[in-house]
């Protein structure tokens, strides 16, 4: 197990490098488009650091996509079917959140994402994660508190919650339980 998460821990630093550099950015301009250091960009890059899903969220945010599209670029395979053996799984190496990306990579503007987000967590997401795409959070096992900007929405299991414009936000587990949610992100068309 270990051995898979560290081979999507590499995938995820090569696509970093490779988003970057496609921009012809230098490691100084997107550290100063995303507000991370030049040095922490630099260490994921060669794979010395595991990004958080705070850092992911500010780095995919800098390159115009989104963190589930940044991953997805760097886990996925062509194909229609998924099969849950094979969907990629990611586990923040702060939090300890667990991210399973459960939709076939596609030319569906659609992305399928499931988190388990550990009891007692808070994982800020800075606007700019959720400025290209429309999204719902679906919560199907527990409770979650989704802070967007002023806003507090307190969810339990079954709840479905579109979010509002871009916004910084939160997605806080307040219980002792894990609670386990689906984001379904409608992408704008690349073409």
């Amino acid at each position: 197990m270990n051995t898979i998460s560290d081979n999507i821990n590499q995938r995820i630093s090569a696509r970093i490098r490779v988003e970057r550099e496609s921009r012809s950015w230098s490691l100084s301009e997107l550290a100063e488009r995303a507000g991370v250091s030049r040095a922490m960009i630099h260490k994921i890059e060669r794979g010395e650091s595991s990004p958080t899903a705070a850092l992911l969220a500010r780095l995919s945010g800098a390159f115009g996509i989104s963190m589930s599209m940044l991953i997805a670029r760097a886990e996925m395979q062509e194909g229609k079917l998924l099969r849950h053996a094979d969907q990629p799984v990611w586990r923040d190496p702060q939090s300890h959140y667990l991210r399973r990306h459960v939709s076939p990579r596609s030319d569906l503007p659609i992305d399928l994402v499931q988190i388990e987000l550990p009891a007692r967590s808070d994982i800020p997401m800075p606007a700019s994660a959720y400025a290209l795409a429309r999204q719902l959070i679906w919560l199907q096992e527990g409770e979650l508190v989704f802070v967007e900007g002023d806003t507090r929405h307190e969810m339990h299991a079954g709840d479905c919650l579109e979010l509002g414009p871009p916004n910084d936000c939160r997605f806080i587990n307040e219980s002792h339980a894990p609670c386990r949610y689906l984001v379904v992100r409608l992408n704008p068309s690349s073409s």
